[in-house]
């Protein structure tokens, strides 16, 4: 599946921002402005001025609108859920080049609200997938103390786990060791 350079940033702030919300131990990452702060600062969104508490409920209103999107089990569940993320941004789509980037495009006009930027540009990502017929690469993961998000971009839309090098070796380990367990017992 090829997808353009835009689309897989946006694909990856989208499974990041759904990675802020609580889980299990984790605590929610957008708790307060400083967490808003830090997401926006790593992730380079440019051009969303000061950030303040009305942002901050936008912004986990749009966490949970894509965590939506993410359990939807068929497109046409997932289509309205998206509609309205891109409507309720107001897109404006316009081509640019910014930070060292070839053009590409932004969906959301200029000046718009955090809220708005990540609602359009990143719904816009997930339309792309759903449109594909690839919505079954939008995944949770596997592990069963973990549940993260991610967009599965293997060939053969295998992934399971969240990332390999964590959940899936911790899994296998395990697995490895009750077979181990019963094999001498």
């Amino acid at each position: 599946m090829l997808i353009p350079h835009d689309t897989r940033i946006a694909l990856d702030t989208v499974v990041d921002l759904m990675n802020t919300a609580p889980q299990g131990d984790r605590p929610d990452e957008l708790a307060d402005l400083e967490g808003l702060r830090t997401f926006v600062h790593a992730h380079k969104i440019s051009d969303v001025g000061e950030l303040g508490a009305g942002d901050l409920k936008a912004v986990r209103d749009v966490r949970e609108r894509f965590a939506a999107v993410f359990s939807a089990p068929e497109p046409r569940i997932a289509a309205p859920l998206i509609n309205q993320l891109v409507a309720a941004a107001g897109t404006t789509p316009q081509l640019t080049d910014h930070d060292g980037y070839d053009l590409h495009v932004h969906y959301f006009a200029p000046g718009a609200s955090v809220a708005d930027h990540l609602g359009a540009d990143c719904g816009m990502a997930l339309a792309f997938i759903v449109v594909a017929g690839e919505q079954e690469r939008l995944r949770r993961c596997e592990a069963p103390d973990c549940g993260r998000a991610f967009v599965d971009l293997s060939r053969n839309r295998s992934r399971r786990y969240c990332d390999s090098r964590t959940c899936g070796n911790r899994l296998h380990v395990a697995a490895y060791r009750a077979r181990r367990k019963e094999a001498a017992g």
